[in-house]
């Protein structure tokens, strides 16, 4: 079982304003659910807040400091990151799934990036005002494994790309050439 990373972001990194997307892609939202569907989903508080309800069809693990947080019946909360992933395993076992996956925000990405073997990035072409970035990560440490480009068209405000990277487990010295985004 793996631990993936499912996010989308513009040239700058950016993946939030005023805790929601400042962009407008259904292809994007699509492409999520199809990516997270029939697998366990861990997210942060503001992220759960940011869409009020469990997704149907995943197991929604919220991960929190705050102990006195009011969660609907059907998600679990954990309080430390090393639980969330427990009880991912757990769930993707009990699921029959490969993968969990980390939703957001920009501090679980943050604190989940040494655990992650894929990260599943929707590279929306342009610069947005925001609030919430993606972390910095080594980028010699993934390769991108595919790559799909889209135009804008009249449902999908922006151009974008979904890119699939996968960890490289390299030795000591050796180098890895990436496509540019």
């Amino acid at each position: 079982m793996r631990y993936a990373i499912i996010a989308a972001m513009d040239r700058q990194q950016l993946i939030g304003k005023n805790n929601a997307l400042p962009w407008h892609l259904p292809a994007d939202l699509k492409h999520f659910k199809a990516l997270t569907m029939g697998k366990p989903i861990i997210m942060g508080r503001k992220t759960y807040a940011s869409i009020g309800r469990p997704l149907p069809g995943r197991t929604t693990i919220v991960l929190s400091r705050d102990t006195g947080v009011q969660l609907h019946d059907e998600v679990i909360l954990t309080h430390t990151l090393n639980d969330a992933l427990d009880v991912a395993q757990d769930a993707a076992r009990g699921m029959g799934a490969h993968e969990a996956m980390i939703v957001g925000g920009a501090d679980i990405y943050f604190q989940s990036l040494p655990w992650v073997d894929r990260m599943y990035l929707t590279m929306v072409h342009g610069t947005f005002s925001g609030d919430a970035y993606f972390p910095a990560y080594d980028r010699r440490d993934f390769g991108v494994i595919h790559e799909e480009h889209h135009p804008a068209d009249e449902v999908n405000s922006s151009a974008y790309s979904f890119i699939t990277l996968e960890r490289c487990h390299r030795h000591a010295g050796e180098t890895v050439s990436f496509t540019r985004w």
